[in-house]
């Protein structure tokens, strides 16, 4: 098998002059079909699939040298998965082009994928791994960095178990690599702690489907919107985000008998100007808005109930919370007029078929997964799912986003297993021939805003980054920056570029990117794409996947019976390994193989047996993964993000039902006063990719964005005396930037700041990343940061009064300087005593049962004539006494702290059967099986704990024993919430004689 293949105006920030240190070399004879700086979505084609006219093939290129051959590949610089060939010549890319034959794209690229090329050969490519010595990054072997790798694994295993060890990847790897990491993380170390940038800008997309349809995967496909009749954008600029689907839309819009398109977005955006109605809710009100649409859904009777009915659970809880949102109260908590309100629901509810997209404006704001199955519940409530034209993306922002939640790196597990299920775990397992035991399971995996905590506390000492940036992609820069400095840190980065996180690192590994590397990738419509190997990489370059294999290697990982754990070495073995493991599962890739990708278009999984050619539409028959035995979730408490129990799920029963999930709206927390008068929204700019590693060293691109900008409202503007183009001071309670104004296109009382923008190519020193200024805080369920969120104050800079004490660059430079000088303090930590709270919750265990079985002794004499109850309790002291048997083998290995664990059982004792209640009427006996119900509680919080600490060990006996004092714990209780509702009654509302109550 081979893979070479044969054969409007925008308004932009003003130009600067800040350019990389190292630009590339100029171009040579430029051939391109189209200059998409200037014209960014090209020329238009109409059609409409409904009417015969297929969307037609459009070839977009662009080449600086004529190439000697083309190697297929796909773009990999936004979350649209266009097919494209790379242009090689002398081992060198020189031009790209789009495949016409692939589905996603029919042959168009984005100004984006026509430019980013450049970056591969910019001369400031990371070319051999950096060892940090004497304070300073020193060039070194791959033998030198790998063993120093392998050495401080073992040395924070012996300090902190695995569980010293955190992951934190990228949406910009191959599928072979995540599943290869996976495999290194869960399996190998078996450390909880491995997440990704996707947590940033998909987690929200995976948590609501998991919500309502079970498992994670797009139900639609991007060839909806040849037929869709009405497309919804929530907080989706897909002009900027998307272009290529973008253009797709645009071709709709100038064919015959175009659909309607409602945006909400505070912006008025390129995608909002084209909007049928436009909606500009107050930032942080998205949920109060969908729930008001719902409402008039329901209310005018737009519902289609016998589908509802046959294929969803769910409804009357819904109705029950939106049925409070009329379009008054809408309009007065979001800002947005009644009548738009109404006309957009009128469209929404009438239209014959409804496409519903979502992105960056709803999962990066307040109650983002409750707002995500808002828009979820509005197709459901159509029918509208699994349909030609009908259906709902939940976007990615990165083209490999899915493939990190599909083989589990960024808080899944892979093939979409259920954590809480232990047949699937116990399935994964065996898939690894490993015991179920060693595989991390106890809880979802960690998400990064909580591994930063663990390292805050100490808890945490080796921390490896590979293809991303969080000193400028993270929120709260000045906290995060603190804490990948700490001296006790291990930080590993493996990257092309020296970034701001680079800078920082212990061990820099430089790594092959797109073109230089073989592997699949798998875009928002499920479409799996191959891209090959088309150039060597430069210097000492290495594949994430080659690092990782190397790695696994070195740390020896084996299986039950001895044999490598990755037992491969070549992509297409990874590729193979992989299918095995999504057999039956919602992503099957199993009738796959590079073969069948290469050489033509893109393929959708499912793609078995059953669906050899792909799966264009999930759901087509109204069943979904929702059964107990297959969903990849059972769901949460939308309002409070606890997890939804076995027993819970199986009394919904959805069955493969789709599940309607409400939420009631909640403000933001952090809101405008006087000295913060604006909400702050962050987000993209249509030439930059994140944080602009690769397109910003592409001429062109960095040109066209060359700085970041605050957007604000003509009147926000005018009465700050504030003009396009001025330089503003831009505060938060965090932290500050300055950046220049851009006037217009804004809602009032609101601002817009780009996030891309961080300090490598800054010239002046200037604070500029919008991430000095954004909150730390986070979802409920999905764990996404709210970067849209916070308040901050606009001024204009007049002579020195608004300058900024610290410039941003200064405070980089102070990380890196306290990372250069960290030897003398690592020592010092080093030494210091650390201490284990397991002891002190076995103690706590220990001595609640003492207490337990002396109060259950106690009980038993003060309440004689209760003879149901004395009985009852003596089985429960039976219970309490096997307990502490059952815990002596822990004892013996673990050991307990006595004097903390005694002290703390006897103040609760004393607080719930204070010794002044001395007697038997019939309100004693409910108060002490009332407290009875409080002191087991407290024994099933303990045990709780104390469950996921003894599988974090790895100690199976010591799991057996928690399960058994859980089990006892909870039956215990059982039976003193029976006696409560059975004495409830007679007790509190039947009078008797006072000597029969309360002595």
């Amino acid at each position: 098998m081979s893979p070479v293949v044969q054969g409007k105006d925008m308004k932009h920030p003003p130009a600067s002059s800040i350019e990389p240190s190292r630009p590339e070399p100029a171009e040579k004879d430029v051939h391109q079909s189209r200059d998409s700086i200037k014209d960014i979505w090209g020329e238009r084609n109409g059609y409409n699939a409904n009417e015969g006219i297929e969307w037609p093939e459009r070839i977009d290129e662009r080449w600086t040298e004529k190439p000697e051959k083309w190697v297929q590949s796909a773009c990999v610089l936004c979350s649209n998965g266009c097919g494209m060939d790379i242009g090689v010549k002398s081992n060198k890319i020189v031009g790209v082009r789009g495949r016409g034959c692939d589905r996603v794209n029919k042959g168009r690229l984005g100004p984006k994928g026509l430019h980013g090329w450049i970056a591969n050969h910019s001369k400031d490519r990371l070319l051999y791994p950096l060892i940090r010595k004497n304070g300073k990054l020193e060039r070194s072997s791959w033998e030198e960095a790998m063993s120093l790798i392998v050495e401080k694994t073992k040395a924070v295993q012996k300090e902190l178990t695995s569980h010293g060890i955190g992951f934190y990847t990228s949406g910009q790897l191959f599928l072979e690599e995540y599943y290869t990491l996976a495999v290194i993380g869960k399996a190998g170390l078996g450390t909880l702690h491995m997440d990704g940038n996707t947590r940033l800008c998909t987690a929200t997309a995976a948590a609501a489907m998991r919500e309502n349809f079970g498992s994670d995967g797009q139900p639609g496909s991007y060839t909806d919107i040849d037929y869709t009749d009405c497309v919804m954008l929530v907080g989706h600029n897909m002009s900027s985000t998307q272009t290529v689907l973008w253009s797709r839309i645009l071709d709709r819009l100038a064919g015959p008998n175009p659909p309607k398109i409602i945006v909400i977005d505070p912006r008025l955006s390129e995608t909002a100007k084209k909007a049928t109605v436009h909606l500009a809710p107050r930032i942080g009100t998205n949920l109060a808005l969908l729930n008001g649409l719902q409402r008039e859904l329901i209310e005018n009777g737009w519902v289609d109930w016998e589908w509802v009915n046959k294929h969803t659970i769910g409804i009357d809880d819904v109705r029950k919370i939106v049925g409070k949102w009329t379009l008054e109260r809408t309009s007065e908590v979001t800002g947005v007029p009644v009548e738009k309100l109404r006309e957009a629901a009128r469209i929404i509810g009438t239209t014959p078929r409804l496409l519903s997209t979502a992105l960056q404006g709803v999962y990066q704001s307040n109650q983002a997964t409750a707002s995500a199955c808002a828009i979820n519940n509005i197709n459901l409530l159509r029918g509208m799912i699994g349909k030609p034209g009908c259906g709902v993306y939940q976007m990615n922002g990165q083209p490999t986003a899915q493939n990190n939640r599909e083989a589990g790196c960024d808080g899944e597990y892979p093939g979409f297993r259920n954590n809480m299920n232990k047949d699937h775990m116990q399935d994964l397992a065996d898939h690894w021939n490993i015991d179920l035991i060693k595989l991390p399971h106890w809880n979802q995996p960690t998400h990064i805003m909580d591994m930063l905590h663990f390292i805050e506390m100490g808890q945490m000492k080796m921390f490896w980054i590979s293809g991303t940036n969080p000193l400028v992609s993270l929120p709260d820069l000045e906290r995060v920056r603190k804490l990948l400095t700490k001296p006790d840190m291990f930080v590993v980065v493996q990257d092309c570029f020296m970034t701001e996180s680079a800078q920082i690192a212990d061990v820099v590994l430089p790594a092959a990117i797109w073109a230089e590397k073989t592997g699949c990738f798998t875009n928002v419509d499920r479409t799996v794409h191959l891209s090959h190997q088309a150039i060597d990489p430069p210097g000492e370059c290495r594949s994430d996947f080659d690092i990782w294999c190397d790695y696994a290697k070195r740390m020896d990982f084996r299986d039950k019976n001895g044999d490598r754990l990755v037992h491969w070495s070549k992509p297409e073995e990874a590729f193979e390994a992989w299918k095995k493991c999504t057999k039956g599962r919602p992503c099957d890739y199993t009738a796959m193989t590079y073969e069948k990708l290469t050489g033509g278009s893109g393929i959708q999984w499912p793609c078995n047996d059953e669906n050899p050619v792909g799966t264009e539409r999930l759901y087509t028959d109204g069943v979904f993964p929702t059964d107990v035995d297959h969903a990849e979730s059972w769901g949460h408490d939308l309002q409070t993000g606890t997890p939804v129990s076995l027993s819970e799920y199986k009394t919904m029963n959805p069955a493969g039902r789709a599940i309607f999930k409400g939420c009631e709206y909640r403000p933001q927390e952090e809101v405008q006063n006087e000295e913060y008068p604006f909400r702050l929204s962050t987000g993209r700019n249509v030439f930059m990719f994140h944080t602009r590693t690769k397109t910003a060293r592409a001429r062109h691109l960095r040109e066209a964005a060359p700085e970041p900008y605050i957007q604000l409202n003509e009147e926000d503007a005018k009465g700050l005396e504030i003009e396009d183009g001025d330089m503003c001071l831009v505060t938060s309670r965090r932290g500050a930037i300055e950046l220049k104004a851009n006037v217009g296109d804004m809602s009032k009382g609101q601002v817009f700041v780009p996030f891309h923008y961080g300090y490598w190519d800054s010239s002046d020193g200037r604070s500029r990343a919008a991430n000095e200024l954004t909150v730390n805080e986070w979802d409920f369920v999905s764990k996404q940061p709210t970067f849209k969120s916070g308040a901050v104050r606009v001024e204009k800079f007049k002579d020195k009064e608004g300058e900024v004490k610290i410039h941003a660059r200064e405070r980089h430079s102070a990380a890196i300087h306290k990372v250069e000088n960290k030897e003398e303090e690592q020592k010092r930590l080093e030494q210091e005593d650390r201490v284990r709270h397991l002891e002190d919750f076995i103690g706590l265990m220990i001595e609640t049962n003492i207490t337990l079985v002396e109060l259950y002794e106690s009980l038993i004499e003060k309440h004689q004539t209760e003879k149901e109850i004395q009985a009852g309790l003596k089985v429960l002291r039976d219970f309490a006494r096997m307990d502490l048997d059952l815990l002596q083998p822990v004892v013996e290995k673990y050991g307990w702290n006595e004097k903390d664990a005694k002290s703390d059982s006897d103040i609760l004792r004393k607080t719930l059967f204070p010794p002044s209640r001395t007697g038997s009427g019939v309100f004693d006996v409910l108060m002490d099986m009332q407290g009875l119900f409080v002191f087991l509680a407290n024994m099933e919080g303990i045990v709780t704990a104390l469950a996921p600490a003894a599988s974090a060990l790895l100690d199976q006996d010591f799991v057996d024993v928690v399960q058994q004092l859980q089990q006892h714990v909870r039956r215990q209780r059982s039976w003193a919430a029976e006696k409560l509702k059975v004495k409830g009654p007679q007790t509190l509302i039947v009078p008797v004689p006072q000597s029969e109550g309360r002595l």
